[in-house]
This record gives structure tokens, sequence and C-alpha cells, in this order.
């Protein structure tokens, strides 16, 4: 995927927006550990599959996950690189912790 400068913010926004809900955090947790398809993330959530499709939907949208269909069923997977799109954007404010100060143009 090539990205310009202007879709950098989109992607980081998108992927802090799908990050932002707890039930989206428990799936993401669950794929750290393998691949799952819905019924599995379902049974594992305790949660409804029409709950469910918002959520990993949000999350496909994000780039967050990948998804791979085998016969009726489609599987999810952790989508790493765009993890460290939100990493480096993270570990940027912490090279750059001291601000420097305004220059004063008021008069």
């Amino acid at each position: 995927m090539q990205t310009s400068v202007t879709t950098i913010p989109h992607l980081i926004a998108v992927g802090f927006h799908a990050l932002s809900e707890p039930l989206r955090i428990s799936v993401l947790e669950l794929l750290r550990q393998q691949e799952l398809c819905v019924c599995d993330l379902c049974e594992a959530l305790g949660v409804s599959q029409s709950k469910l499709s918002f959520h990993l939907k949000t999350l496909k949208e994000a780039g967050l996950v990948h998804t791979r269909q085998e016969g009726r069923w489609i599987y999810y997977s952790l989508n790493i690189s765009q993890f460290r799109v939100l990493e480096e954007y993270l570990a940027n404010f912490h090279h750059s912790s001291v601000a420097t100060p305004a220059l004063s143009r008021c008069d």
C-alpha cells in the first residue's frame, strides 16, 4: 500500500478510533494468539454475530486486521504493519518530548 502525506493522518486517526472501544480491544487480544473466524470470536467474547460484525468492520477499515475467506467462513488476523504505523506515530512524541518555546509575534 502506497501512502501519501494526506493518507498518513487518516490512517492514524482511524487506527486510534478503532482502538477506542473495549470490545475491539478484546478482539485484538484474541487475534494476538491466532487467526480466528467470526463464530470463534463470538463464542469467546459472548456476543452476537451482528454486534461483532460492526466492530470487525471498523477494525478492517482501520487496517488493523486482515481477512481471509475459506469456504463460507471469514478468518481474521492482525495486520502488524498498521500497528507499527501507530507505534511509530506515538514514538515520535516521545522523541520530541521537549517542545521548543513559541516565538512571540504579538506586540
